[in-house]
């Protein structure tokens, strides 16, 4: 059986194995894959992996052998799964193998914008302490978290454990979600759309992106929340209209934002949220600890394994 990864440089970059997947068949893996590349490169594979190139109605149409797609990831909107299914194919996703990695770097934004821990630590290191006539000073506001309200939108794994460390943090956790109260812990409220807007002075977005959902986080959204706010998304850079966003930090109606994640990645040189202020970006790396990539590797091997065994699990489509 051939199996062809198209894009696995980002979650392996040569520190970790693949012999989990080159156990089940003739395995051939791909840094980068062009789309003009996927026909010629996927051509007689029974299983394919994508991270982030897309698998369309197209390309599936052009690989009659095909039966399997793993998502090398937990979103799986690169793929047509109605087209997959339609020609036979399953398509798997690796659900919650990042969770504490993401939660992790939702955490370390939101402590460094209460913290300013990156500016004052640069300040140090300019000579700005050295050069102090007193033995301590700050450049912004320090805000304490016990007391604020975070939402979540998206109450799923990675939503939970936010709105968690949260309650430990002493804040009021609210959320908008399709849950109802007795499925929630104590400490977490639901509420509306409109409500979380207003009442949050942190906002995470821990849901997928769907069709119905995007831009979530809209002018009108924005113009309900309070200038205090900050805005955490580590989820998809679809939930954000990104102009909307640059515009409210630099007119003063929003705190600061941190991001994992934007609509176009690697985005182009006039993103607005790359020159907006208090705006902090990281490369879409919250789930790259090692831990989380060698589960990922680990998990979509089981996919394919359990695929070839007749049971499936993880299907999407």
């Amino acid at each position: 059986m051939k199996i062809v990864v198209l894009d696995g440089y980002v979650a392996n970059t040569g520190d970790l194995s693949w012999d989990e997947l080159s156990q089940l068949g003739d395995l051939t893996v791909y840094d980068r894959t062009s789309r003009d590349q996927v026909v010629e490169r996927a051509k007689g594979a029974t299983a394919i992996f994508t991270n982030k190139v897309v698998i369309d109605r197209e390309l599936i149409e052009q690989l009659p052998g095909l039966r399997f797609i793993g998502v090398l990831a937990t979103g799986y909107n690169n793929v047509d799964l109605v087209a997959a299914r339609r020609n036979g194919v399953t398509v798997c996703n690796v659900p919650a193998y990042s969770t504490h990695s993401v939660v992790q770097n939702i955490w370390g934004h939101l402590l460094n914008i209460v913290n300013s821990t990156a500016l004052h630590s640069e300040s140090v290191r300019n000579g700005d302490w050295s050069q102090c006539q007193d033995f301590s000073y700050r450049l912004t506001p320090i805000i304490e978290l016990a007391g604020l309200t975070m939402g979540i939108y998206g109450l799923g794994s990675i939503g939970a454990e936010v709105a968690k460390i949260a309650n430990a943090f002493g804040m009021k956790v609210i959320a908008y979600t399709s849950k109802v109260p007795w499925q929630l812990p104590g400490y977490i409220m639901p509420v509306e759309k409109k409500e979380l807007f207003e009442q949050s002075d942190v906002l995470v977005l821990c849901a997928p992106l769907t069709a119905q959902n995007k831009h979530f986080v809209d002018a009108e959204s924005l113009s309900w929340m309070k200038p205090t706010a900050i805005i955490l998304n580590a989820a998809r850079g679809g939930l954000m209209d990104s102009v909307a966003v640059s515009e409210a930090l630099a007119q003063n109606k929003l705190y600061a934002v941190g991001v994992d994640v934007l609509e176009k990645e690697p985005p182009t040189a006039d993103e607005p949220l790359l020159k907006a202020p208090r705006c902090y970006i990281t490369p879409h790396i919250a789930w790259q600890s090692d831990v989380a990539r060698r589960a990922l590797i680990a998990k979509s091997a089981q996919n394919l394994k359990s695929y070839l065994e007749g049971k499936h699990i993880n299907v999407v489509n």
